[in-house]
């Protein structure tokens, strides 16, 4: 226990000249804390009789030194960038879609100070803030009107209390669906306010389903996009054409909650057609809703768009309040759409279109340069055919044909090969299959090869 009596005073600590360059950097109440809690944790080790620990260890100098690797660590923002090697294009665990460097360009150039959230440039009065959003949401889909919320989830529950609460609102039974956590169709018609009424099957829905649950206190048809899963098979469901048509002769609305979000037709990069806004708004839906950071390649947002009416019902609801978006969602959103203006170059701009366009050819060749790199530095890697996925509750078993990178982890190990690349800086999130960490370059932006490459080389590359 001699070791014990050498351990310094906490002040003794912070009295040196390198104290008070770390506090100068972290202030002095963090390096205090810091300072405690290794003396602390050297205390513990020495009663519970760890080996390895000697006098240097618990010298002022090795105190201080442990400390600054805690304040190093804990200054790093919790929120940073990483590799996604995985090959899921919208993965939602590491913030689904990549932003355009248009948008994160405009984030900083618009913000720099003040800007024009709610002032009307020409007459310097009030404004609503989506406004700029709104008017390209417009042109893009053909809506007569548009506007924006924080998420397609705010977006539906908006549009549901705004429009049919304390009404019925009638659905098929097959499109109750559930997305991530735990946002279920019933509970959001609930909390909305308004009455669900389910029709037909889970895999069979007609329109005479629809017709026959029609009441005086029926506000809504509500049509749900299954974005996430599919029922193949035996199954039948009413277009939105012939939900329409229902709806005019009963005096009522369709709404149609599309959520997937996508601007172009992705049936071009050789997956299922997803539906698409403008389309729902052609075929006379009264008022339809996406999500801004799946398919639309852009930040997290919920666009409303369709007839005048509905929309201004959404706008007026007290709720909109609750779930309007904030200036850097809206700055964002705004050169997100631009961006599609440009039928030419948009798919180059956005990078979710980009990741999606990429051919097995494009792919192999980036694999591959990895792989011999890898090789070089005597670690095991080929290139395997694979898979990679849209994600994001978008385009259920859908997936792209791609060429990874397979890393033989060799003594280390698979599992913990990829936990020592996740904890790397930046860290890098990859895959495991038959023993090997698979890395996709479908999902890996500019420069972030060869930052995988060295992430990998720094743990297996053999010593000379």
């Amino acid at each position: 226990m001699s070791l014990l009596r050498k351990l310094p005073q906490v002040n003794a600590i912070l009295e040196s000249k390198e104290a008070a360059a770390l506090a100068t950097a972290h202030g002095r109440e963090l390096v205090t804390e810091a300072v405690r809690g290794v003396i602390d944790g050297l205390r513990e080790k020495i009663k519970a009789g760890e080996n390895g620990m000697t006098e240097d260890s618990v010298s002022a100098p090795a105190i201080l030194s442990r400390a600054a690797a805690v304040l190093a660590g804990s200054s790093k923002p919790g929120l940073r960038r990483v590799i996604n090697a995985t090959g899921i294009i919208l993965h939602t665990g590491l913030g689904r879609a990549v932003m355009p460097k248009a948008a994160l360009e405009a984030l900083v150039a618009e913000n720099r100070g003040y800007n024009l959230l709610e002032v009307d440039l020409e007459t310097a009065e009030r404004a609503h803030r989506e406004r700029h959003v709104a008017k390209l949401v417009e042109r893009l889909t053909g809506a007569p009107a548009a506007t924006v919320v924080n998420n397609n989830a705010a977006a539906t529950m908006l549009a549901l209390a705004a429009l049919a609460a304390g009404k019925e609102v009638i659905v098929s039974r097959g499109q109750l669906v559930e997305i991530g956590g735990a946002f279920r169709v019933p509970d959001v018609m609930k909390m909305s306010g308004c009455k669900m009424v389910e029709v037909g099957t889970t895999n069979k829905t007609r329109i005479a389903d629809y017709e026959k649950a029609i009441t005086p206190e029926t506000a809504l048809l509500l049509r749900v996009h299954r974005s996430n899963f599919a029922v193949v098979g035996f199954v039948e469901e009413p277009s939105l054409e012939e939900l329409v048509e229902l709806a005019k002769k009963h005096g009522i609305r369709v709404m149609d909650d599309i959520g997937s979000g996508a601007l172009l037709d992705v049936a071009r990069y050789g997956i299922a057609p997803e539906p698409m806004i403008a389309a729902s708004i052609a075929q006379g839906a009264d008022i339809a809703c996406i999500s801004g950071d799946k398919l639309l390649g852009g930040p997290q947002a919920g666009l409303i768009a369709g007839k005048a009416d509905p929309v201004a019902l959404c706008r007026r609801h007290p709720l909109f309040r609750a779930v309007r978006p904030d200036k850097l969602q809206l700055v964002a959103l705004e050169a997100t759409l631009r961006l599609y203006l440009n039928p030419d170059t948009v798919e180059e701009n956005i990078p979710t279109l980009r990741m999606m366009k990429a051919g097995v050819q494009e792919l192999e060749k980036r694999a591959t340069v990895m792989a011999r790199a890898l090789v070089k530095a005597k670690i095991d890697a080929e290139v395997w055919d694979e898979e990679s996925q849209i994600g994001g509750g978008s385009t259920p078993g859908q997936n792209l044909k791609t060429k990874v990178v397979a890393v033989d982890p060799g003594s280390v190990g698979a599992d913990t090969l990829i936990v020592r690349l996740r904890r790397g800086e930046p860290p890098v999130f990859a895959r495991v299959q038959k023993g090997r960490v698979l890395l996709d370059p479908r999902t890996m932006q500019d420069g972030e090869d060869e930052e995988a490459v060295a992430a990998l080389r720094a743990i297996l590359a053999k010593q000379e």
